[in-house]
């Protein structure tokens, strides 16, 4: 007899949304996470903010997380515009229509992971049929036709009906499923800082791709903004280094003075660049899901929402199975999942990593070029509508 039905490896948002999702299925699920129980019920600000499309608030509306959010921590996201160089142009997306005036929501991420937790076992019925395996990291994974093996760092081993992979973007699971993945290393790397500023942002979101560096000005509660500034990986070490006075100066320089005097309220968090796109997302009784399938490149803000995304759709395919009395895990429904999932995120990819490529190029015809790119989009109309369309998606 099966430990489990489903195993989880990897206690970030995706691992924990699929928990949340198929909560009510009756399924035994596990979910394996190396961090300590306390840290994932109370994680640590990690300075990220996180840009929800319409479907993501709808997804955690659904599987209760919204509800523990924290109203005061969301900040409505009610335009974006984008600037190249020095040009005074600005191309600008705004709400699509309809009753909403919004283009997303921004969230603190460790608000988000503290939210899926609670709604995964704390909340309601309690964590019936989900367990959490915590504080001990995966040393192997095997998978079969009749089943799939965990063995863990202390030696216990987990057997489950499918193993689900949701451990970051450089993913041991999915390494020893025999998946390989284009990894992209970018030689960058982000800092993001939470500042107050003298300006009022008006809830616009502004990414600007300046001469060696990008920066984005993300509009958080009352007057305050998340700066998220990419440069080189050394220049962003020493720029994270400075005091918060000197840090503080720096970035209103570096904005342009665009929000007025920034001040620094919380320290830097500084993140290495590198894309990822796995080759499968699915092997026998085994499915990959959040940043173990794609890790996105953070300059359109999809990654998060791409993740919650998959464990939808892999989520529905598993419920659908469980109402039929069919195989969680069969091979027809690991293809349908990637189908699926490789159909929403690979035009998404392709097209950022090209539009990165673009925009952190320096050379003069590249800076000719993203002006042309920005002036031609001013003038598509529709194309520009798409792209807030994409953003409310339901």
């Amino acid at each position: 007899m099966m430990d489990h039905d489903v195993v989880v490896i990897g206690g970030g948002p995706a691992g924990l949304a699929l928990a949340c999702s198929l909560r009510g299925t009756g399924l035994r699920i596990a979910v394996v996470e190396r961090q300590p129980a306390d840290v994932l019920a109370n994680p640590p600000s990690d300075g990220r903010e996180i840009a929800l499309t319409h479907r993501a608030v709808r997804l955690l509306q659904e599987m209760g997380a919204w509800q523990h959010l924290d109203p005061a921590m969301i900040a409505p996201l009610r335009a974006a515009r984008v600037l190249n160089g020095r040009s005074p142009f600005a191309l600008s997306f705004d709400p699509a229509g309809g009753a909403q005036d919004w283009l997303g929501q921004l969230v603190p991420n460790h608000h988000l992971r503290r939210a899926l937790y609670r709604t995964a076992f704390e909340a309601g019925d309690g964590p019936a049929g989900l367990e959490l395996v915590a504080g001990v990291a995966v040393d192997r994974v095997r998978t079969g036709l009749a089943a799939a093996r965990v063995t863990l760092a202390d030696g216990r081993e987990l057997r489950s009906r499918l193993l689900v992979a949701a451990d970051s973007r450089f993913s041991k699971v999915r390494e020893q499923l025999g998946i390989t993945a284009s990894i992209n290393r970018l030689g960058r790397s982000m800092m993001v800082c939470r500042v107050a500023h003298d300006r009022d942002h008006g809830g616009v979101a502004t990414e600007w791709f300046d001469h060696g560096q990008t920066i984005a000005l993300l509009p958080l509660p009352g007057r305050t903004s998340s700066i998220v500034l990419t440069l080189p990986a050394g220049e962003i070490e020493r720029i994270a280094s400075l005091d918060r006075a000197a840090l503080g100066a720096e970035l209103t320089m570096r904005s342009a003075g665009w929000l007025g005097r920034c001040t620094v309220v919380e320290d830097p968090h500084v993140y290495p660049l590198a894309t990822t796109f796995a080759q499968h997302f699915a092997a026998t009784r085994a499915a990959l899901i959040g940043d173990a399938a794609v890790g996105m490149h953070p300059v359109t803000a999809h990654g998060f929402n791409l993740g919650l995304q998959g464990q939808a759709t892999l989520a529905r395919l598993i419920r659908e199975a469980v109402s039929a009395g069919r195989d969680i895990a069969s091979a027809l429904l690991l293809r349908r999942y990637e189908a699926a999932h490789r159909l929403a995120t690979r035009p998404l990819y392709t097209g950022t990593n090209l539009l990165v490529r673009l925009y952190t190029d320096d050379r003069p015809l590249a800076g000719v070029a993203r002006h042309a790119v920005l002036r031609a989009g001013a003038r598509l109309p529709l194309a520009r509508q798409l792209i807030s369309r994409s953003l409310m998606q339901r």
